[in-house]
């Protein structure tokens, strides 16, 4: 169910790196709206109605197979957009498109998202850059999910979404949640997790995750983490306000000693 709230277009940070100007002239087409967790943005096959800029919360990009499976190719937070068909031409997506985690959002009927990159060649132009680090995202993430280890792959996607939730003290995460978005059985991401926690690196209790330990976290983790932040970092512009820490701080290359490159 959408919502009102109160927070605002500029806690994106693709719209907050619009010059004042240009951002002006989006405001009358932007709805500050909240999504609920499990909501559906767009469907597979489905005509885009909106773009979706998240302020808060977390989008889940997964693809469905016929045995009724899904498994996330990308995640969307602060740093990015839902929609990208729009912006490259098409009207529908072969994804689904869901909220992981609850948040406010900015979101823009699609009529009024093509009208405003024809007029705005600033904002075609910034949001094309975040769509070359969205596709390098999917790439890796296959490259992941084919070649490392179930315990990286689980450092990987939560510095990800600590990342996309401004790296709050904690965050909502089921393992059932989890082993979907990886593609993998519960009792693997029970295994992983249970790792994580004797290490001290992660807390996990009544779906709610903790991180005592970034550090030790981005140790944990592949170099898919690094490769992925880098690329986001090179494309995104700093935003005009002062930016939280996952723009700020320049990504670690993950992986514990034995898997980094020599």
């Amino acid at each position: 169910m959408l919502c009102p709230t109160e927070t605002t277009s500029t806690d994106n940070r693709l719209l907050s790196a619009l010059p004042a100007e240009e951002l002006d002239r989006l405001r009358p087409g932007l709805e500050t709206i909240r999504l609920a967790t499990g909501q559906d943005l767009h469907a597979p096959g489905e005509p885009i109605s909106h773009i979706y800029f998240p302020h808060r919360g977390v989008v889940s990009l997964v693809s469905e197979v016929p045995d009724s499976r899904s498994v996330e190719i990308a995640t969307v937070g602060n740093e990015g957009m839902v929609g990208v068909a729009i912006l490259l031409g098409a009207t529908t997506m072969p994804s689904r498109a869901f909220c992981q985690i609850p948040g406010a959002a900015s979101r823009m009927a699609a009529g009024t998202f093509r009208t405003a990159l024809d007029v705005n060649p600033v904002f075609r132009a910034l949001l094309l850059r975040y769509v070359l680090a969205l596709l390098n995202q999917v790439a890796q993430t296959a490259v992941c999910n084919r070649v490392h280890p179930i315990e990286q792959r689980c450092a990987r996607w939560l510095l990800m979404t600590h990342d996309q939730v401004n790296r709050a003290p904690r965050f909502p995460l089921t393992q059932s949640f989890l082993s979907q978005m990886l593609g993998v059985r519960r009792a693997s991401v029970s295994v992983a997790a249970s790792t994580l926690q004797r290490e001290g690196i992660l807390r996990y209790a009544r779906g709610i995750v903790t991180i005592p330990d970034r550090d030790a976290l981005e140790a944990a983790a592949c170099p898919c983490y690094g490769i992925i932040r880098a690329e986001f970092v090179r494309r995104a512009p700093r935003p005009r306000a002062c930016a939280g820490p996952s723009a700020a701080t320049p990504p670690r290359r993950g992986g514990r000693a034995q898997d980094r490159p020599r």
